[in-house]
């Protein structure tokens, strides 16, 4: 029976939770997975608690740099040698312990006031688009308008996301910005405002950026956006060379304010992803053991002439006396990645580099996999966008077109729930034997690597399979118990 309203579909589910869960158990078994298999296949390696497999390269690199004495000063040279000769000698690079450090890192010395000199200290003001992840790109300024001060005070657990207060900055403010064509609606059993992005217009959006910039001019100090390239996370629209509007467009308009453009890329790849040139970027960081596999650690590429301040931060720019850098003691010393991540760095960006197709074609194989596997009798099949990334190295599942006008569709469940445990396609999944990926938010990003690979690297297609199919059969209970027609 269908229910009356989107609030009652929810309550459902949650009176229900028990049966979905003793439902997707019997139908995990009708699956096929091998026990050996349960709890060690998931659908991504990408989750900052649960880092995925590394490849044997990058284990025995690792290994041999373990058992010498280099100088770290040498490897990060030898990184930033890499960065040069793939982006160009104006630009550079520091690799760093998180992605979150180098926002971080990021805002503290591009965006924030200057601490020091005579009289009153002045306000800044961070431009930032209404997107997902607003945690972590847009945490660094106290929300603006006030009506979004809880928006961001609530997007996660620990107390660091959950209060914010410790990620805000000296007299910083962040400008958020609703995109034209998305949709901000309440999902969830722990409720909570979720974007829904499929539908956003790049030209209609930075015409209204630009607009509030323009009331803010006297303060403004920087963009900051996402770096991804997928319609899930309003990035759909490209230009005729395959990069994506929304970002470029902001990236044009922090030009004519001269001010720089900090890209949040943490589940993106460097040389293969989003391009920071083309979308003019003055600053771009990973998490590089996300979308790839490398030890736990984060990078980031820019232009010089943002880099040498990030750098001088992260003391490595060089002895007082004269060098060509180094790797001291400076003002963010507790953000130092150390050895196995700088090593496994160097790998992955020469694999990148050297052998790109070793990410492509696996995304490319992922994607025919979840296509066919996803071929069903679903309502909703024309409206659940199923697109690849080569920039997260991942294939994107978007079913917030299910949502209609007086019509219900996929339940949603917000990143709330996703960190409360009231997210019943990831319990589901847990409960077939499969580990959830990134899922919240009517968006799904899969990724190999989570005992889908092999020792290099490659596809288990059979292993796959099993996870994609346990996904769409979670769904299927799901909408079953929702009173959703699926």
């Amino acid at each position: 029976m269908k229910p009356a309203s989107k609030f009652k579909m929810y309550q459902r589910l949650f009176a229900n939770k028990a049966k979905i869960y003793e439902e997707v158990r019997k139908a995990g078994d009708e699956l096929g997975i091998p026990d050996e298999l349960k709890g060690k296949i998931g659908l991504a390696s990408a989750l900052s608690g649960r880092p995925g497999e590394l490849p044997m390269e990058m284990i025995k690199a690792i290994e041999v740099a373990n058992r010498k004495s280099v100088p770290l000063a040498e490897l990060f040279e030898n990184l930033r040698e890499i960065v040069k000769e793939v982006y160009g000698d104006e630009y550079d690079a520091a690799p760093i312990n998180s992605c979150e450090a180098a926002l971080c890192l990021a805002f503290d010395v591009l965006a924030a006031p200057p601490m020091l000199g005579r009289g009153e200290n002045y306000r800044a003001r961070v431009v930032a688009p209404y997107e997902r992840h607003m945690h972590h790109q847009a945490a660094y300024g106290r929300p603006f308008p006030p009506k979004y001060k809880a928006l961001i005070a609530n997007r996660g657990v620990t107390s660091g996301e959950l209060g914010m207060e410790g990620k805000r900055l000296n007299n910083l403010d962040t400008v958020i910005v609703p995109l034209v064509g998305a949709k901000y609606e309440a999902h969830g059993i722990k409720r909570q405002i979720v974007p829904m992005l499929s539908r956003v217009d790049p030209e209609a959006s930075v015409e209204k950026i630009a607009q509030v910039a323009e009331k803010h001019a006297t303060m403004l100090t920087a963009f900051t956006s996402l770096g991804f390239d997928t319609p899930g996370y309003g990035y759909g629209i490209r230009d005729e060379y395959g990069t994506p509007k929304l970002s470029k467009l902001i990236g044009k308009l922090a030009r004519e304010h001269n001010v720089p453009y900090i890209v949040d890329n943490a589940f993106g790849t460097p040389f293969i992803g989003t391009d920071l040139r083309k979308i003019n970027a003055d600053v771009i960081m990973y998490s590089m053991d996300k979308a790839v596999p490398c030890p736990t650690g984060g990078l980031i590429i820019g232009r010089e002439d943002v880099m040498i301040p990030i750098q001088q931060a992260l003391g490595m720019h060089g002895q007082r006396w004269g060098t060509l850098s180094s790797y001291g003691k400076a003002a963010y010393v507790t953000f130092d990645p150390g050895k196995d991540a700088i090593v496994g760095q160097i790998t992955m960006l020469k694999i990148l580099r050297d052998h790109p197709k070793r990410i492509t074609e696996s995304v490319d194989e992922l994607y025919k996999i979840v296509k066919e596997e996803f071929e069903i009798h679903s309502k909703f099949k024309s409206d659940i966008l199923i697109s690849k990334t080569y920039n997260s190295g991942a294939v994107e599942i978007n079913y917030d077109r299910t949502w209609k006008e007086e019509e219900l569709g996929i339940p949603i469940f917000s990143i709330e729930d996703f960190y409360a445990g009231s997210d019943l396609i990831g319990g589901a999944l847990k409960n077939i034997g499969v580990v959830p990926g990134v899922s919240y938010d009517a968006e799904m990003l899969i990724n190999p690597g989570l005992g889908t690979t092999d020792e290099n690297g490659n596809l288990i297609e059979e292993r796959m399979r099993y996870a994609i199919r346990a996904l769409s059969k979670a769904l299927e209970i799901i909408c079953k118990y929702a009173g959703v027609v699926y």
